[in-house]
């Protein structure tokens, strides 16, 4: 049984990761989630049920657009393959219970946002809105009302803390150093993780990204910016990371106090 429900799991994961492509992608440009339906952006085709199908659709059409050969990016059956993952060990580690939920909250709306950040560098609020009263409700089945105000001061220390860290990058780079979604997601990862993990994961999310920012700034060494702004036109942005590092925390469990003892003797 426990391999049937991990099986169940995985697929509901590649479903839902198809549905959180469309939201991350459509909701920061105020385009409904509903309609116009599923199409291929350069023909407009409607997609069909067959072309549909999670992971597999982009095997059956070799990776291709049925009605005009355009290619479809490898990006989207990774994403929805690497969600029913996800989903599949967050059962694994939590089984059928009030973690599970937790987990599988938390993780849904970083893969959104993992998506939105990613594709324009936004991080919606209605996201980070949502995701919070989810799990603050799951945190109060959890651990009753006085265990969820102790999250709720997790998460706003972990959002006073990256906030001071913004104003300091500011000061130092004499520029906006990172974005207010990142700022916000913060208050997401001090719920969960508590605090400090939910700091650790800045540091963590910082190791993961400093190599490819290194490439990208090998490879766009004469940048653009955006309408002479101070956007690069090759720019990284800092919340997918974040959002990696943070579901490495939770699903690998790593107890991190030890640092936190070495640096408060």
């Amino acid at each position: 049984m426990e391999i049937y429900y991990t099986i169940v799991l995985f697929v509901f994961g590649i479903v839902l990761g198809s549905f959180y492509n469309v939201v991350g992608y459509r909701l920061p440009k105020g385009e409904s989630l509903l309609f116009p339906s599923s199409h291929c952006t350069k023909c407009n085709h409607k997609l069909g049920a067959s072309e549909l199908v999670p992971v597999f659709s982009y095997l059956f059409l070799r990776g291709k657009c049925k009605n005009c050969g355009e290619k479809i990016s490898l990006f989207y059956p990774i994403f929805e393959l690497s969600t029913g993952i996800l989903f599949a060990i967050s059962y694994i580690i939590f089984g059928f219970s009030i973690e599970l939920a937790i987990a599988l909250t938390f993780i849904s709306t970083l893969l959104i946002i993992i998506i939105s950040d990613y594709q324009t560098m936004i991080i919606p609020d209605e996201v980070l809105l949502s995701g919070s009263i989810l799990l603050m409700i799951e945190l109060w089945v959890q651990r009753g009302l006085q265990g969820t105000l102790e999250a709720i001061l997790s998460g706003i220390l972990a959002f006073v803390t990256m906030f001071l860290l913004k104003k300091i990058g500011d000061f130092l780079f004499k520029k906006e150093s990172m974005g207010g979604g990142d700022i916000k997601l913060m208050f997401l990862f001090g719920l969960v993780l508590g605090y400090p993990l939910a700091i650790i994961a800045i540091f963590v999310a910082s190791f993961i990204a400093l190599p490819i920012a290194i490439l990208f700034t090998v490879k766009y060494k004469d940048q653009k910016y955006i309408d002479d702004e101070e956007i690069p036109e090759h720019s990284i942005p800092f919340g997918p990371f974040l959002a990696i590092a943070a579901i490495f925390l939770l699903l690998t469990r790593i107890d991190f106090n030890f640092i936190v003892q070495l640096l408060t003797r």
